[in-house]
């Protein structure tokens, strides 16, 4: 990471930071999940970065960008993508997002079509209204509250009791970005989400859904977003949750991987 290049841009009203790894290589912007932040994404920049430039932003509310106190909603979200997307001069990027980020990059899929030139959604918050409901209605923002009272050295040595499968670097990672999460953010958790099955039908770029066996988009909603779109395909990747590419880093990039050389092939065959 010591080479990475660390960024702020304007966009949106607002100031993005970004990681990117840099280079004159096709372009992957990641967008991480709620209480995430751009460097949760390391251990997949890492796999990557040999063949790609990856650009992780960290979203409003997170880790060093702006956080105001209102203007979280997915349309919100989405305007400050795309106006980094432009503030950058990104090229075609491929557009990959978990939870949250899954939910805004297809927000941004379907407002952009073909200036993209693919789209990766891992386990995006793609809830029913009445999953929206609950989640809003739970007390997960006041968890949050209570958590930011806390020391950073004790909610670590929890996280890696709980998730000892996960390395102490990326558990670091996470705490990290959820300690520097602006409880405004949780304003993106205002029901109504914007409508999946649409935004799916609107996708006009290859695109790939990866789920866990565990996660939130069930493999029957998965095939039924696959019917509806023949851009899309998706892979199941076993004995993972909603956060797969922290319970299964190295198949998760295989899969990613796999997918932007298909998308690279296809790209440069145009005419």
């Amino acid at each position: 990471m010591t080479d990475w290049i660390r960024g702020t841009c304007a966009a949106n009203g607002i100031d993005i930071h970004y990681l990117r790894t840099g280079g004159d290589k096709p372009p992957l912007l990641a967008l991480h999940g709620l209480t995430g932040s751009g460097a949760c994404w390391t251990l997949l920049a890492r796999a990557l970065e040999d063949r790609y430039d990856v650009i992780m932003p960290d979203a409003r509310g997170h880790g060093a960008s702006s956080a105001p106190p209102r203007g979280y909603m997915y349309c919100d979200l989405a305007d400050d993508v795309i106006g980094l997307i432009k503030g950058l001069r990104l090229d075609a990027p491929v557009v990959l997002g978990h939870s949250m980020g899954g939910m805004t990059a297809a927000v941004v899929a379907s407002e952009m079509g073909t200036a993209i030139r693919g789209l990766i959604l891992a386990d995006p918050t793609f809830l029913p209204p009445e999953r929206q409901r609950e989640v809003y209605e739970s007390d997960v923002a006041e968890q949050h509250r209570r958590l930011l009272g806390r020391n950073k050295d004790e909610v670590l040595a929890e996280a890696m009791q709980r998730q000892p499968h996960r390395s102490r670097e990326l558990l670091e990672l996470i705490i990290d970005a959820r300690l520097r999460t602006a409880v405004s953010a949780f304003e993106v958790l205002t029901p109504p989400n914007p409508d999946y099955r649409a935004l799916a039908k609107a996708i006009a770029v290859p695109s790939l859904l990866v789920i866990g066996d565990n996660g939130v988009v069930s493999v029957e909603t998965a095939r039924e977003l696959q019917d509806l779109n023949p851009r899309l395909r998706h892979e199941v990747i076993t004995n993972a949750g909603h956060g797969l590419h922290y319970d299964r880093p190295d198949e998760f990039a295989a899969v990613v991987r796999t997918f932007l050389e298909t998308v690279d092939t296809s790209y440069t065959q145009l005419p």
